[in-house]
């Protein structure tokens, strides 16, 4: 029985890179699709939304393979909300636990469920449709380059699958994965995330506030609901930086830096599903 070979799509450099390699048969992975779990369209970086589906997805179907668009769904099957709408408008909102990494007072981020339940169960539910299972295990690549290395370690491996990390084995860090898209005709994307990830560095939220200003004004607006239910229930408030006070505040346009603006928060989010 042949197994499933997939890429973990997120629509950025590095599962974008693995795409092309894919295509040109040089991944070292005969792969039958690409997935990509769409956290939801209230939530997803509207320019990786615009990338996957208006040049990646058909420059995929043009070299002969399928870029799969995947979504969340209710135990009905109908289609749940997306990560902005489940936390915004969430019907009992005094019980809702925070599932996006937030940080406290001390600068540490709390525990999240965004990624394993907007991305790696919404994956796992596709292959395992597929005939994924224990005796016939899916390889799934994720697109980790040998400059985020110390990510690999960190991924929980589900009983469906087998991650590989094609990248690492050929040896190319995100450098290299941009000049591979470049040279295949194709726009570099940025990095792949929720718009509202608190894993986004601070230069990121900066230039956010300055270039994108609508999609910062909704971040500020989601921590601050967050935390006037926070103060109904007697918790302590919680940040989208590691800063300890309110995104406004901490973050001023680009050209204002802060201390501190060259860490690499996004380290931390080390499943391989966001930020490639």
């Amino acid at each position: 029985m042949k197994t499933i070979t997939t890429i973990s799509y997120g629509g950025g450099v590095q599962s974008t890179a693995m795409l092309v390699l894919a295509a040109q048969g040089n991944l070292g992975y005969e792969v039958d699709a690409a997935l990509f779990a769409n956290v939801g369209d209230d939530s997803e970086h509207p320019a990786t939304l615009s990338y996957v589906r208006e040049i990646a997805t058909p420059w995929a179907a043009d070299h002969g393979i399928t870029v799969h668009e995947l979504r969340k769904t209710k135990r009905d099957g109908t289609p749940a909300r997306g990560l902005w709408s489940h936390i915004m408008d969430h019907d009992d909102p005094a019980t809702l636990r925070e599932p996006i990494p937030i940080f406290g007072t001390n600068g540490a981020p709390m525990s999240r469920s965004c990624t394993a339940d907007w991305k790696i169960a919404v994956i796992g539910k596709w292959l395992k449709a597929q005939g994924a299972n224990r005796n016939a295990v899916a390889t799934v690549c994720i697109g980790i380059s040998t400059d985020e290395i110390m990510r690999v370690s960190n991924k929980k491996v589900m009983p469906y699958e087998h991650p590989v990390y094609p990248l690492i084995e050929l040896g190319l860090d995100r450098s290299a994965c941009q000049r591979i898209i470049a040279d295949a005709g194709l726009p570099v994307p940025g990095k792949s995330s929720c718009f509202f990830c608190p894993f986004h560095r601070p230069q990121v939220w900066a230039e956010m506030r300055r270039d994108e200003p609508e999609l910062f004004w909704k971040s500020v607006k989601l921590e601050s609901t967050l935390n006037d239910r926070r103060k109904l229930r007697d918790k302590p408030a919680v940040y989208l930086t590691r800063f300890g006070k309110p995104l406004d505040h901490a973050i001023g346009e680009a050209q204002d830096m802060l201390p501190g603006f060259t860490r690499p928060d996004m380290e931390t989010c080390d499943s391989g599903y966001c930020w490639t």
